[in-house]
């Protein structure tokens, strides 16, 4: 790859770069042109999930790559990858007014790990049925296939006489086979199976998905069952009240009105005949 800049030139001799996990790789990167006797050379490492940090940073490896990154001239070289490193590698060389870079794709490969399936013991008749498959291991991201009753199910079912009838969609890259609408023949064992070309395929545990027909007797004896329950319930409550067996509502006094009466503000004799005779007592 090679990025030109006002007639100066970055430019890699490995642009595209696989090596396994716990070996080593260089990448390489090399200028033209004058960009003054201060070039300046420096690595970006770009992840998968977009993230971007420093490899090479003021002529030396930036900590976390210190003790396996070594710097010679304008490449680096990795002592030991690990599969973090997968990713793009941008080399930045500016001097002056001038700048250029040049990108190198950086593969480690991984073998596939055993994928994790989700699949349903039991769909009902003419349901939406979904089975999934993922590896988050291997690199490259590794393919997938899919198996029934241990027989090979072919990606495009319609142009096999074979499977002709069959009615799946099956998703090799993302690993999902999905039945729009489940019929009694797409009943079997399943396991699906990750591979890719660094190692041996690894598949997950087989599972038997049952697809049956709607219980519609079931539903109705369960409804009228709970029907007879609710009477017997209803029967039972009325029987105890009239047996008295329920304790009955107490009945509520009523309460009675007080109303307020103020003094009068004119104290009669009446009253004040009366204040004089208590007085008398308490003397």
């Amino acid at each position: 790859m090679k990025k030109f800049v006002r007639g100066f030139t970055v430019s890699t001799s490995t642009p595209d770069v696989r090596a396994k996990e716990n070996e080593g790789a260089d990448l390489k990167c090399t200028y033209s042109g004058d960009f003054g006797a201060g070039a300046r050379v420096e690595w970006k490492f770009n992840d998968l999930k977009g993230s971007q940090a420093y490899v090479v940073f003021d002529g030396k490896p930036t900590t976390p790559y210190s003790s396996r990154v070594t710097m010679y001239g304008t490449n680096i070289r990795f002592t030991k990858l690990t599969r973090d490193d997968n990713g793009v590698y941008d080399c930045e060389v500016s001097g002056g007014e001038h700048f250029g870079e040049a990108r190198v794709k950086l593969t480690v490969e991984v073998p596939p790990s055993a994928p994790l399936c989700r699949i349903p013991s039991s769909v009902t008749t003419g349901k939406k049925a979904m089975l999934s498959c993922h590896d988050s291991v291997g690199s490259p991201p590794p393919q997938y296939r899919w198996f029934k009753d241990s027989t090979l199910l072919p990606p495009e079912p319609q142009k096999i006489a074979a499977f002709k009838n069959y009615t799946y969609l099956l998703n090799t890259d993302d690993g999902n086979l999905e039945f729009a609408r489940a019929a009694k023949m797409d009943s079997g064992t399943y396991f699906c199976e990750a591979f890719n070309n660094v190692g041996a395929p690894q598949r997950c545990r087989a599972v038997k998905m049952e697809v049956r027909d709607l219980n519609t007797g079931g539903i109705v004896a369960g409804v009228i069952i709970f029907l007879l329950l609710l009477a017997l319930l209803g029967f039972g409550i009325w029987y105890a009240h009239k047996k008295g067996y329920l304790p009955k509502k107490s009945e509520s006094k009523p309460k009675t009105n007080v109303v307020y009466q103020p003094p009068s503000l004119y104290g009669g004799e009446e009253e004040d005949r009366d204040f004089k005779q208590k007085s008398s007592f308490v003397v």
